[in-house]
C-alpha cells in the first residue's frame, strides 16, 4: 500500500505541494492531475523517494520509501531520459541491472515487451534511430522491465497515436489485474476517466478535486443532454436552468444546471419531430477540471 500523509514540499519560500494526502491500494490506478506547475512532478519525486517532504511522510507498505525500494518501483517521466547512442538491448541491460536483475531475465522480458509493442526488429538498433513514438515505447519498457509493484507514469501517452495509446492502456490494465499500484498523470483526461477510480487534481500544490471519480461526478451538479432531431435552439435556451446550447452537424448539446432541468427540456423535446436521440449525461472529467481549476484561479 502507498500512503501519502499530509505531505508538504517547500523550495525556499515556495510551497510546491501543500499538505497532500491519499492512499493507494494494490491493484488500483490513481490519477494525479493538474495544470503545468501544479505540483505533480514534485509529488512523483516524493513518491519515488528522490526527495523527502518538508513535512508529512510517504510510506510504502508502512515504511518510508528509500533506495531499498527501487527494485519494486517503475518510473516513466514525461521528458525522455534515454541514452540515445546505445542500442535498445544495451539500454535495457543497463536499466535492468540497476534494479538488480540478471541479464538473462532482462533479455527474456525485453523480448516479451518488444513483441507486445510490435517492435521486435528494433532490439539492436540505436535509440536515436527510432521515431519519437517508438522511443516512448522503449521508455515505457524501461519502467516495466523489473515488473514493479508500484508503477509511476507521468504523461505516458505523449507522442503516441491512438493505436499505440490503446496498447499502453492494455498494459496498464494488466499491471492493475496483477496487483500493481499505478500512479498516473495525463493531460488526456478521457484516458484518465476510462480507468482511474480515484483522482486528485492539484492547483498550486493544493488538492482542488479529490476522491472517487464517481462521487466527484455525482457531486458536480451540472449535466448535459445530447439530442439528435429537429429542434429550435432558441426555445431550448429559453428554458430556466439551461445555461448553454451547442449544435454541430450531428447533434445538439444542452448544458443544464442540474438533473431536474432535464424534465423541462424533455417536455419541449417531446413536441418536436424526428427525435432519434435524447440522452442525459454527467459532466466529463474534462468539464469538471476546467470548471474547478478555473474557479480556483479566480479565487486566487
Amino acid at each position: 500500500m502507498l500512503e501519502v500523509k499530509n505531505a508538504k514540499m517547500m523550495y525556499g519560500d515556495l510551497v510546491a505541494v501543500d499538505h497532500l494526502s491519499f492512499t493507494l491500494q494494490p491493484g488500483a490506478i490513481f490519477g494525479l492531475l493538474g495544470t503545468n506547475g501544479a505540483g505533480k512532478t514534485t509529488t512523483f519525486r516524493m513518491i519515488m523517494g528522490l526527495i523527502e517532504p518538508t513535512e508529512g511522510e510517504v510510506l510504502l507498505d508502512g515504511h518510508p520509501i528509500s533506495y531499498a525500494d527501487v527494485n519494486d518501483i517503475g518510473y516513466m517521466i514525461e521528458e525522455r531520459s534515454l541514452l540515445t547512442k546505445i542500442t535498445v538491448k544495451e539500454l535495457m541491460l543497463y536499466f535492468g541491472q540497476l534494479k538488480d536483475m540478471e541479464p538473462s531475465l532482462i533479455l527474456e522480458r525485453l523480448d516479451y515487451w518488444l513483441k507486445r509493442f510490435n517492435i521486435v526488429s528494433y532490439k539492436n538498433k540505436k535509440i536515436k534511430e527510432l521515431s519519437k513514438g517508438n522511443q516512448q515505447k522503449i521508455q515505457f519498457i524501461a519502467a516495466l522491465i523489473n515488473n514493479p509493484r508500484l508503477l509511476v507514469l507521468d504523461e505516458p501517452f505523449s507522442g503516441l497515436d491512438p493505436i499505440n495509446t490503446e496498447l499502453f492502456v492494455d498494459v496498464i490494465h494488466d499491471f492493475k489485474k496483477h496487483g500493481s499500484m499505478v500512479v498516473f498523470s495525463s493531460h488526456q483526461l478521457d484516458h484518465v476517466e476510462k480507468f482511474c477510480e480515484e483522482v486528485i487534481v492539484l492547483e498550486k500544490g493544493k488538492a482542488v478535486i479529490e476522491g472517487k471519480l464517481s462521487d466527484i461526478k455525482k457531486a458536480f451538479k451540472k449535466h448535459k443532454i445530447k439530442i439528435i432531431g429537429n429542434i429550435d435552439i432558441e426555445k431550448l435556451r429559453a428554458i430556466p436552468g439551461v445555461y448553454d446550447v451547442e449544435q454541430n452537424l450531428i447533434e445538439t448539446t444542452v448544458r443544464i444546471e442540474n438533473e431536474s432541468v432535464s424534465k423541462a427540456v424533455f417536455d419541449y423535446v417531446k413536441t418536436c419531430d424526428h427525435i432519434i436521440k435524447y440522452d442525459v449525461e454527467q459532466a466529463s472529467l474534462s468539464e469538471i477540471f476546467i470548471a474547478k481549476v478555473g474557479q480556483h484561479h479566480e479565487e486566487v
